[in-house]
């Protein structure tokens, strides 16, 4: 499937969202910026999208008066030239990923969103994405929860206990045809929707998305202790280059 859907070549643009502080960072700027390794972890992601052959262009969505620093400092510092535009985000996550996507080029077809502090997704998960999405109109990365969910009340007591084996951990990228994920948007903005993630958009359309397998290792970076585990990750993979 991976090959067939390639080999079209429609025209693919991916989307990073960069725009949220990141409170739970414990820092008083975009936790995208924070270095790993030297590198801030914006670049890191924006590379690893910017080196994928079938990737044709690059928005990056960043807070309220980051353009310049953005452009400066991640952009042109590591030579991104498949990035189109940075444009800057919204109130809420959902805001800041729409305007992305009204800024990729008018003969786009498949749109890759992906979050700016996930820094370790691999080509592998990127061709998945891109082929299952071309086949089903939409598709959503995530892995297997290792751990047993309880559902609790207000009060703080276990009404619940899902099964282990249908719940999954949503991760990036998130990859949608571009008509679909505008007209799952605009529904969004036109019923005033609050959503965590665009896949429940392309939900409230009455679509099945697809969930395909992601990696452990394609961890947010959201706390102190990510930072910790993503320089391990990043350590490994700088002596193992074929985990990219």
């Amino acid at each position: 499937m991976e090959n067939d859907a390639l080999q079209q070549r429609k025209k693919i643009s991916a989307v990073i969202v960069a725009a949220g502080m990141g409170k739970r960072m414990e820092r008083n700027y975009n936790k995208q910026y924070i270095k790993l390794e030297g590198v801030p972890i914006l670049a890191h992601t924006a590379i690893q999208l910017q080196n994928h052959p079938h990737i044709d262009e690059v928005v990056i969505v960043v807070g309220q008066g980051e353009v310049e620093y953005c452009r400066e400092n991640i952009v042109e510092k590591n030579n991104l030239q498949k990035v189109k535009m940075i444009v800057e985000g919204g109130k809420e996550r959902y805001h800041s990923v729409y305007n992305g996507i009204k800024a990729v080029s008018e003969e786009c077809e498949l749109v890759l969103i992906h979050d700016g502090a996930r820094p370790f997704v691999t080509r592998e998960i990127i061709n998945e994405s891109i082929a299952s999405a071309n086949t089903y109109g939409c598709s959503i990365v995530g892995m297997p929860v290792k751990d047993t969910i309880k559902v609790i009340d207000e009060e703080g007591f276990v009404k619940d206990t899902p099964k282990r084996d249908q719940l999954w951990l949503v991760q990036t990228p998130q990859t949608f045809k571009k008509d679909l994920i505008l007209q799952a948007h605009q529904k969004r903005e036109k019923e005033d929707l609050a959503v965590t993630d665009d896949a429940m958009l392309v939900e409230a359309l009455g679509r099945r998305v697809k969930m395909i397998r992601g990696d452990y290792e394609n961890i947010k970076i959201t706390t102190p202790e990510d930072l910790e585990v993503g320089r391990v990750i990043l350590k490994r993979r700088k002596t193992n280059p074929a985990a990219l």
